[in-house]
């Protein structure tokens, strides 16, 4: 691939757009893309309100992002609507990404079964839906970083082996 991918950041919580919670999972996937090679270009905190997440995920996609990552609202919660936002986005799903992260997330915690954050392609980007800890962020994007790469260089149409 001839141009390195660039990444968004959307974080999602009701509390941290009101400034009332610190945004703690934002950065670590900021730090973890950059050691991947990934620039991060866009970091949002937003609520979650679906109207305006499929809005920013859609204006992303538009600016030709490679790769967005989202943390937050893929729980259980009443207001944890990042799963719908994003499927009223992508075009194609990519099942197999969200299955890896609840299988490995299952080694560690029974609370993985939880998650129901998916994953998905829109155009030449690729949407990525985190829980918002911390440490789920960490554990999630250890279990992408060895196929992370290739997916991007695959949906940018580079499909030489």
């Amino acid at each position: 691939m001839t141009n390195s991918p660039i990444a968004a950041v959307l974080t999602l919580s009701d509390q941290g757009a009101k400034g009332l919670r610190e945004d703690t999972s934002g950065p670590v996937i900021r730090e973890r893309l950059a050691d991947l090679g990934i620039a991060v270009n866009e970091h949002a905190i937003q609520s979650d309100d679906t109207e305006a997440i499929v809005a920013r995920l859609q204006g992303w996609v538009a600016e030709g992002i490679s790769l967005i990552v989202t943390t937050g609202g893929t729980g259980f919660g009443p207001r944890d609507n990042t799963p719908e936002a994003t499927r009223q986005v992508i075009e194609r799903d990519a099942p197999g990404l969200a299955e890896l992260m609840r299988a490995e997330g299952l080694q560690k915690t029974p609370m993985a079964a939880l998650s129901r954050g998916i994953c998905g392609i829109a155009g030449r980007t690729l949407i990525v839906n985190l829980p918002g800890s911390e440490r789920a962020v960490r554990e999630n994007l250890d279990t992408l970083a060895p196929v992370l790469p290739h997916a991007l260089q695959l949906i940018a149409g580079d499909t030489e082996h």
